[in-house]
């Protein structure tokens, strides 16, 4: 009986929807920064070091990364059909052997060594050794297996890659198989309905009542500006966060996390829209680029370290909403008061523990929080923190209505008091809502829905324009 010819899987992007490359390197980020900096700049003439020393920083949950559907079905029919499957790639050996073992493929693989970088014709001579000329099948998915494809009796070609097609001019069996990626998962990794949140940054004008449009356009580009480079830190944030997400009931299904967007093109996206947020801000002024510097900083450190630490990471949340009224101030040349920021943080402080909150409440384990520091047992801890922040911020609230500033521009104190009773109901509200995990991740893109509290705060800010005697300078009487 004729032997069959084994089939040899590429690894990056054919039998797995990601590139171990990219997961080793974000994953080092995340575990030691300056050791996965120090080991890429190292090795930029040295792939094959550079892929090794990447692989000992961080090691991959194996188990978690997404394979690629028809890929492993292919392997699992050739394996039943008594075929040998090889695992043969350019990524580091320690990680491809392992890979090899969790789907019981055979445990003979071809990949790079830390003295070879095992990629196009280098993959090609390794085969061709090994089971002679058109002695394999291989599958890959990007022109770097050209080589080896010319080499194989048949070429599989994974995504879609127009240069393949012109094996069977050759004499080569081509076989394609969908791996494509789709823009609509890369808008979905940009989270467009977190940029609601951004809407802040018209609270310092809304609060010194600054209503020209002179005002108004410079804040709505600084809005767009905070926009994109909020989305540039999310996919950072994601790409940071695979394993935790993968981990996840319901993030597990972002894109990166699901291999549904190559990471590299998340990486070109973080650049593009970090450049374009960056650009708007320098075309407003120097003190908004400069808040926007510190907002993407701030943010980075967080998706770093500070989300992993336990009441840090909430008053980073709340520094994060702060600077966008901080934003908003700069854009539009509006002066903030000190009030006006020491009321919100408290607010700010109170929506970072109900976010909190929510996730713990709808954990479907005990165990703490992927990459958070809270588990269950700290509900109590953080339902007190948000009481706290919700006290501290009415009564500085009370203190303002009473200051000077105050009276100045809210001469009807008594209404504006009054105010203060729609305020309570909707922090409170909220804070029961992320106690019985009735509401979203994000308590802000949560309030922007809700329309109940949407009323709530539509009535407060009412009363407070009323207190201002707005509506009688808008309408008459």
């Amino acid at each position: 009986m004729t032997e069959m010819k084994p089939l040899v899987l590429d690894v990056d992007g054919t039998f797995l929807r990601t590139d171990l490359l990219f997961e080793t390197f974000w994953a080092g980020l995340g575990h030691d920064p300056w050791a996965t900096l120090k080991a890429v700049a190292r090795n930029l003439r040295h792939p094959e070091r550079m892929k090794a020393e990447l692989a000992r920083i961080a090691p991959l949950r194996l188990d978690l990364l997404p394979v690629n559907g028809e890929v492993a079905d292919l392997a699992l029919k050739s394996r039943l059909a008594g075929r040998e499957v090889i695992l043969a790639s350019a990524s580091d050996r320690t990680l491809v052997e392992p890979l090899a073992a969790e789907y019981g493929l055979s445990p003979r693989v071809f990949a790079s060594d830390g003295s070879t970088n095992l990629k196009g014709a280098a993959k090609a001579e390794a085969l061709v050794a090994a089971f002679g000329e058109k002695g394999f099948d291989y599958a890959g998915d990007s022109t770097a297996d050209l080589a080896v494809w010319a080499r194989a009796e048949n070429a599989f070609v994974v995504g879609r890659l127009p240069s393949a097609r012109a094996l069977s001019a050759h004499g080569r069996n081509v076989v394609e198989i969908g791996n494509g990626w789709d823009w609509r998962a890369l808008v979905k990794a940009l989270r467009p309905h977190q940029w609601v949140k951004n809407v802040l940054l018209l609270l310092a004008m809304i609060a010194a009542h600054r209503f020209e449009l002179a005002t108004l356009i410079p804040i709505l580009w600084g809005i767009v500006a905070f926009s994109a480079a909020a989305s540039s830190i999310y996919i950072v944030n994601d790409l940071l966060d695979l394993e935790a997400d993968r981990l996840h009931p319901t993030k597990c299904r972002r894109p990166f996390a699901a291999g549904d967007v190559p990471i590299p093109v998340g990486m070109a996206t973080v650049a593009a829209l970090a450049l374009l947020a960056l650009a708007i801000a320098f075309a407003l002024n120097w003190a908004f680029l400069g808040v926007i510097l510190l907002y993407m900083a701030l943010s980075l450190a967080y998706s770093l370290k500070l989300k992993r630490m336990r009441w840090i990471d909430i008053a980073t949340l709340a520094a994060l909403y702060t600077i966008r009224v901080i934003a908003g101030a700069a854009a539009g040349e509006v002066d903030v008061s000190i009030y006006m920021l020491i009321f919100i943080f408290p607010i700010f402080v109170t929506l970072g523990c109900v976010k909190r909150l929510t996730e713990l409440t709808l954990a479907t384990s005990d165990e703490r929080l992927p990459g958070r520091g809270y588990g269950r047992g700290d509900r109590g801890d953080l339902l007190n923190v948000s009481i706290l922040g919700t006290i501290g911020a009415l009564l500085i609230f009370f203190l303002y209505s009473i200051s000077e500033q105050g009276r100045e521009l809210y001469p009807t104190t008594w209404i504006l008091w009054l105010a203060m009773i729609p305020m309570t109901w909707w922090l409170i509200r909220m804070v029961l809502l992320g106690w019985f995990g009735k509401q979203d991740y994000d308590p802000i893109v949560f309030a922007m829905r809700d329309k109940l509290g949407i009323g709530i705060l539509m009535i407060t800010l009412s009363l407070m324009f009323w207190a201002a005697g707005l509506w009688g300078q808008w309408f008459g009487g």
